[in-house]
């Protein structure tokens, strides 16, 4: 996809996303809408740069911003692992639980969590740079 049609698609995700929240007056409507379209035109370009990983990362440069996105099987698994906990580390917490408590059981955890996934992501794959939209020597 050249980068005029690149530029329109968002373009068009971004009009389609507001429209629809403003007709029906429901932003998370809005968000969906634009989401939407914006995987539907970018979901070949994001897969074609994913397989192209001749270094075998597990991580690789996100398409659009800063920071990783899971590039093979292992960088699915710890991302997986990751998000597991985080949903076994919510349940650890209620409404009656003191703060220190949430503290240890909840946010330290994540915190460290947070930490160990970023140093995986660093070690096992690309350098992040901001880019938006595939790399130009494509």
């Amino acid at each position: 996809m050249s980068d005029s049609r690149q530029k329109s698609g968002l373009i068009l995700a971004i009009v389609a996303g507001a429209v629809a929240g403003l007709i029906f007056k429901n932003f998370a409507l809005g968000v969906g809408v634009f989401a939407a379209i914006f995987f539907i035109l970018f979901f070949r370009i994001y897969v074609r740069y994913i397989k192209d990983n001749p270094k075998h990362y597990w991580f690789k440069a996100k398409l659009f911003g800063w920071g990783w996105t899971p590039a093979s099987w292992q960088g699915w698994a710890v991302t997986g692992v990751y998000l597991v906990s985080i949903i076994f580390f919510a349940f650890t917490i209620d409404e009656a639980s003191p703060a220190s408590e949430v503290f240890f059981t909840f946010v330290l955890p994540i915190t460290l969590l947070t930490i160990a996934l970023i140093r995986i992501a660093y070690k096992t794959g690309e350098k992040p740079r901001w880019q938006w939209g595939p790399p130009k020597n494509d």
